[in-house]
C-alpha cells in the first residue's frame, strides 16, 4: 500500500547518530572529579537543575552543558574547586565537540531509500555551529532537501516547517516531548524510535491513543512502517 506521507521530518541527535551516551560518559567523569564534594546522585541532580536554569541563557548543546558543569562544580564545592578541575571540565567539553559521529543502526541503509521516495527535512535543535558540523561529518547532508536547526521544537515549529502540507508529513525522532507530541499537535504523523538513553528533560508520556502515533524499534524499521501510514 503506498504511503500517504510525502514529507518526512527527521531528528538528528539520538535518531541518526549517538549523542546522549557521550553526555552520560562525561557526567560519570564529572562525578569522579567532584567526588570529594558530593556523591554522584545528588551531584547529577544539581547539574540537571543548573541545565534547566541555563536553557534560556545558553540553549541546548554541549557548550551550555559545559558551562553548567562549571557552575555546578563551583556551587557544590563552595567555590573551593581547584582551577585545574575547571580546566579539565572545559577540556571535556572541547573533547565532546570534536567527538566523531557514530551513526545509529540502520541509518546508513534506510536513509538513502527514504530520500528516493520522500522529501526529507532535518529538524534538530541545539548549537547552530555544532549541529552543522555534525551533519557535515555524518555524510548525510545530501539526502536532505532542507535543514532546520531550531532553538526549540514546539507546535508552531512544525506548523511553520510543514505548512499546508502538514497532513502529508510525518516526524521521526527519539524524543516524545520534542519530536512526537508537538508534531502530532501540529497535525502531522509521528514515528517514535526509542533511544538507549533519554535525557531527563525530554521525558514525556507516550500519546499511545493518538491515531497517527507509531513506533519503530530501530531506524531501519521506518522504511516499512511508512507504508502503513
Amino acid at each position: 500500500m503506498p504511503s500517504s506521507i510525502k514529507i518526512l521530518g527527521i531528528d538528528a541527535d539520538d535518531t541518526l547518530w549517538q549523542n546522549e551516551e557521550f553526555f552520560r560518559m562525561v557526567q560519570d567523569r564529572f562525578a569522579d572529579m567532584l567526588a570529594a564534594y558530593m556523591p554522584a546522585d545528588p551531584l547529577h541532580k544539581h547539574l540537571l537543575a543548573a541545565e534547566r536554569r541555563n536553557l534560556g541563557r545558553y540553549g541546548y548543546g554541549i557548550k551550555g552543558f559545559m558551562l553548567s558543569m562549571v557552575e555546578t562544580a563551583i556551587d557544590v564545592s563552595q567555590a573551593q574547586v581547584p582551577a585545574h578541575v575547571i580546566h579539565d571540565i572545559v577540556r571535556m567539553g572541547q573533547d565532546m565537540l570534536s567527538h566523531p559521529i557514530h551513526l545509529l543502526p540502520g541509518v546508513a541503509d534506510c536513509l538513502p531509500q527514504l530520500a528516493d521516495t520522500y522529501k526529507l527535512v532535518l529538524i534538530t535543535k541545539g548549537d547552530l555551529l555544532h549541529q552543522e558540523q555534525k551533519l557535515a561529518q555524518s555524510g548525510l547532508g545530501d539526502f536532505f532537501n532542507d535543514v532546520h536547526i531550531v532553538s526549540e521544537k514546539q507546535v508552531n515549529t512544525y506548523s511553520k516547517i510543514f505548512g499546508t502540507d502538514v497532513k502529508t508529513a510525518a516526524m521521526v525522532g527519539n524524543s516524545i516531548k520534542s519530536d512526537i507530541v508537538p508534531a502530532l499537535d501540529a497535525g502531522a504523523a509521528a514515528i517514535h524510535i526509542p533511544a538507549r538513553y533519554e535525557w531527563a528533560m525530554e521525558k514525556a508520556v507516550e500519546p499511545t491513543s493518538h491515531p497517527r502515533f507509531f513506533k519503530a524499534r530501530e531506524f531501519k524499521n521506518v522504511c516499512d512502517l511508512l507504508t502503513q501510514i
